[in-house]
Order: C-alpha cells, then sequence, then structure tokens
C-alpha cells in the first residue's frame, strides 16, 4: 500500500513548506491534502481516506490530541509536528509514530516517513517466509504460535500463554501468563490484523488480551477487564459496547 498522508496545521506556510519537503525529500509518500484545523481535518479525512497523518499538535480551539481522539477509530499513524517540544511527552503517550519539533529538519523527517513506510509493509505486505505460512495455516501445529523477532532468532510463542499485548510506541510488549515479557518491534496493528479476532480482542488502542483468560469485568475500577493473576488491562469507551457485547453471549 502507498503512503498517502493528510498535513494538519493551522499555519498555511507550516504546511506548504512541509508539503514541499515531502515532495523533494520523500518521493515515496503522496500528500493527498491538506487542513488548517480540527474540524476541516476530520472532512478531509472522511473524503481521501489518508492512510498517515502529519498533525500539528497547538491548533487554534481544537488541539491535535482533540482531533485525534475523535478519529481513534480510524487508527491512523500520526506524526505529529509543533515548536512546543514541551509535548513530546503526551505526543508519545498518545502513540504517536514519530514526533517532529520544528524547524523541520529533513534526516529527522526521512526517519519518520520511514517508519511509516515499514508500519504499512507490515500491515499489508504478506510474510513470504515458509514459518509465516505456516503460522497462518489452520491444519499446522504452528497455527497456534506467535512468532515475535529476537535478537537471536525467533522466539515462538504459544497463544495459550499469552495474557495480553501492550502497545508503547511503535513497539509491542507481549505479557505472559508466568509473568515473563518478550518485546516486538511490530505495531500492535499487525498482531491484531493477524491474530484470531475469536481469541484476541483489542480492548483499547494500546491492549489486546486473550479472551481465554479473562475472568471478569470491573466498573469499580473504571472499566477493566479482569484477567487471569488478576492482572486488570483497561476497556475503551470506543471499545466497549463491543467488548461488553461479546462476554455477554459466553
Amino acid at each position: 500500500m502507498s503512503l498517502r498522508a493528510l498535513i494538519v496545521d493551522d499555519e498555511t506556510d507550516a504546511r506548504e513548506n512541509l508539503r514541499m519537503m515531502l515532495e523533494e525529500h520523500c518521493p515515496e509518500l503522496e500528500v493527498v491534502g491538506q487542513a488548517g484545523s480540527a474540524p476541516e481535518a476530520r472532512e478531509r479525512i472522511k473524503e481521501l481516506q489518508p492512510n498517515a497523518l502529519f498533525l500539528d499538535i497547538k491548533m487554534p480551539g481544537e488541539d491535535g490530541f482533540s482531533l485525534l481522539s475523535s478519529v481513534a477509530e480510524l487508527d491512523l499513524p500520526v506524526v505529529f509536528t509543533t515548536a512546543y517540544d514541551e509535548f513530546a511527552l503526551k505526543a508519545f503517550k498518545q502513540n504517536a509514530l514519530d514526533y517532529l519539533e520544528k524547524p523541520i529538519d529533513v534526516d529527522e523527517l526521512k526517519r519518520a516517513v520511514g517508519k511509516l513506510q515499514r508500519l504499512t509493509g507490515e500491515l499489508n505486505t504478506a510474510q513470504p517466509s515458509g514459518i509465516a505460512a505456516l503460522l497462518k495455516d489452520p491444519t499446522s501445529p504452528l497455527s497456534t504460535r506467535v512468532a515475535v523477532p529476537g535478537r537471536e532468532g525467533l522466539v515462538l510463542l504459544k497463544h495459550e500463554d499469552i495474557l495480553y499485548l501492550e502497545a508503547s510506541d511503535s513497539y509491542t510488549t507481549i505479557h505472559l501468563i508466568d509473568g515473563k515479557r518478550s518485546v516486538s518491534s511490530k505495531h500492535i496493528r499487525v498482531f491484531e490484523n493477524n491474530l484470531d479476532p475469536k481469541t484476541f480482542f483489542r480492548v483499547h488502542k494500546s491492549y489486546i488480551v486473550n479472551l481465554g483468560h479473562l475472568k471478569g469485568f470491573s466498573r469499580s475500577e473504571g472499566n477493566m477487564a479482569v484477567l487471569d493473576t488478576d492482572v486488570m488491562v483497561p476497556v475503551s469507551r470506543r471499545r466497549l459496547p463491543d467488548f461488553l457485547a461479546l462476554i455477554n453471549t459466553f
């Protein structure tokens, strides 16, 4: 899938500068449009269907964080841009793929686009290896395992041993029932697209739980899925209706 990005910034000059930098230095990415405000951006996202955003944080009225929350169901990869580095930590708490401080450095921009390219490649390109084919073959004993690349090769994790998965920037931490953890460089969306949806459910933009280890649901703790070992994982308001409908069918 080609990279199709929307630039959102309230300053016309900033939008044009970023567009020209992308066209000159990142030809693998297509700028499909621009927006000068959060309401306009929502219209442009619906109209143009971009698969990535370059999003200014500090805008009059509705800021970039608010816009991103309002289109959370689209799960768009976002590169935040701002002249205020005080927003960096909050940006990454929003699971930003990257963060660019204005004035934007060309090398930093190329790095961010490279991250976008790798993510879209992981989401949309079939894995060529033989082991990947076996992992997807329901008749294979490997179909109930997840392959996680490590420094010394691949680690094969049984589905039944996975308690939940947690997003951390563009990485994913896989928490196991025995308390151990395994870190993958793949984005959590890659796991969501490849794991069996009858077993693994994304309850939050940052969490996927193994329904086989679901013990209950707690409203008193603030909408939390209660897992084996009494681990609690937050369920977002957007995912809550589907989650409750799912567990009520048990």
